[in-house]
């Protein structure tokens, strides 16, 4: 058996690992490069194998770092089936729907204002690319065990995070080979606890954040501050969000607030549409969170929703005090952009980052302090303040990545830390050898292991 990683490996994001078996070829989740330029580069390199050779995909969730390099696979070939479960089939649809949207504008906008550095740029894959591979999904349940082929069965149980999102149990040639996906929070706001693995002979545990512990903070104290501070400044509050579950949180923590008297009575905007259309999944699949219907209708009810661009641009030019929930999470594209374009060089602007931020992106260069951020091949000045809420996020910190290796029933052979850049990632590794005296490993991009 070969494993080979082709992703998600020394970054957080472009998750890729390929399992050989007997002829089979498995990939595990087939996701986007996010980031610093030569990680995005890596988008637009074919695969060091032919798409058209490997037999499954198995998508642990829907983020685009997860499945946004599904519309290449099948352009170059795959025809495959893509395993998942439900919520993550609608998920996956929605973002990469939302991200070919995206590229075909930056790319049509970038031709119209001369900013590419291409003679003409284009979209990594367009609306029409992304629409091939929904045919391909194959919806599985939770815990069930899937026959992919003779001797090789895969079950899916779940990984908190967000709605959907479950680590993957494959088991093949007398082993099973965990593969946590993204592993949530044990007390999280809306999703359940991840469960946690019982055998595994080979593990692949992401380590987004293996070298840091999530502060004890009140986020609804923070996001009370925050806000109240830039209403009395007169001043737009910006959250740049994922537009699933992270969104979905901040709307829950915002109702509790206004429920609750502590902030004041100003619009409060949820300009994502993917963000609204995940509403929708929310209701449809209420086995998978905490939110009760009544609770999803009245949490509704206090938000405006803007789907049109038209709307967007009347909520820009708007000047009385507001929150706008917009994407993309590290504000590396979507609708947050055309805000911050307004709203960034303003001093009684709040911006406040609710999530992991890659390396490269505008997001992390934010938090690090930047004084001008380039949108749209223009720089402009940040004078806005910038604010963190790390309690939201929806990745497990270094504790609880350990603690998802507690209930284990056997020694695994190796540990894989995949899914974190290389300092979280070998921190872990440390702190997992001497907890636990597993055999832990920091694999690099392109690097092939024989089990």
């Amino acid at each position: 058996m070969k494993i080979k990683f082709l992703g998600g490996a020394g970054t957080v994001t472009g998750s890729k690992t390929l399992i050989e078996s007997n002829g089979v070829r498995i990939l595990i989740d087939c996701g986007q490069f996010q980031g610093i330029k030569p990680l995005r580069e890596l988008n637009w390199e074919p695969l060091p194998i032919l798409p058209s050779t490997i037999d499954y995909v198995l998508l642990t969730h829907g983020h685009l770092d997860h499945c946004g390099w599904l519309p290449r696979l099948v352009n170059q070939g795959f025809e495959g089936k893509i395993y998942c479960t439900s919520p993550t089939a609608a998920i996956a649809k929605l973002i990469l729907l939302d991200s070919a949207k995206i590229q075909e504008e930056e790319a049509e906008r970038a031709n119209k204002e001369h900013f590419s550095k291409h003679e003409k740029a284009e979209p990594l894959y367009n609306v029409d690319q992304a629409e091939k591979v929904f045919p391909l999904f194959r919806v599985v349940k939770q815990n069930d065990e899937v026959t992919l082929d003779a001797e090789i069965s895969a079950r899916f149980f779940n990984a908190g995070h967000i709605i959907g999102a479950c680590s993957i149990a494959l088991k093949l040639e007398n082993k099973t080979l965990v593969f946590s996906g993204d592993i949530g929070r044990d007390d999280d706001v809306l999703m359940y606890a991840p469960v946690k693995p019982k055998k595994a002979d080979y593990i692949f545990l992401e380590s987004t954040y293996g070298n840091r512990i999530h502060p004890i903070e009140d986020v609804k104290l923070l996001l009370e501050t925050y806000i109240n501070n830039t209403f009395h400044n007169n001043g737009t509050i910006i959250i740049p969000s994922f537009a699933v579950e992270r969104a979905q949180t901040i709307m829950y923590l915002l109702w509790q607030l206004k429920k609750e008297n502590r902030i004041p009575d100003i619009p409060y905007i949820i300009d994502t549409p993917m963000g609204i259309s995940v509403l929708d999944i929310f209701m449809n699949n209420k086995k998978w969170h905490k939110l009760s219907e009544e609770e999803c209708v009245q949490m509704c009810r206090m938000f405006t929703m803007n789907s049109d661009y038209q709307e967007t641009i009347a909520t820009i030019y708007d000047k009385q005090s507001k929150v706008v929930i917009a994407a993309s999470g590290m504000i590396t594209g979507g609708r947050v952009l055309s805000y911050l374009e307004r709203y960034i060089s303003l001093p009684e602007t709040t911006v406040i980052i609710v999530g992991y931020q890659a390396e490269g992106t505008r997001g992390r260069k934010l938090l690090e302090g930047a004084t001008d951020i380039k949108i749209y091949g223009k720089y402009y000045q940040v004078l806005a303040k910038i604010q963190e809420i790390e309690g939201l996020s929806a990745h497990g910190d270094q504790k609880d990545l350990i603690n998802w290796l507690s209930e284990l029933e056997n020694k695994p052979e190796k540990v894989f830390l995949v899914h974190g850049e290389n300092q979280p990632a070998d921190e872990l590794r440390i702190k997992i050898q001497e907890k636990f005296g597993f055999d832990c490993c920091v694999p690099l991009i392109g690097q092939e292991f024989e089990l």
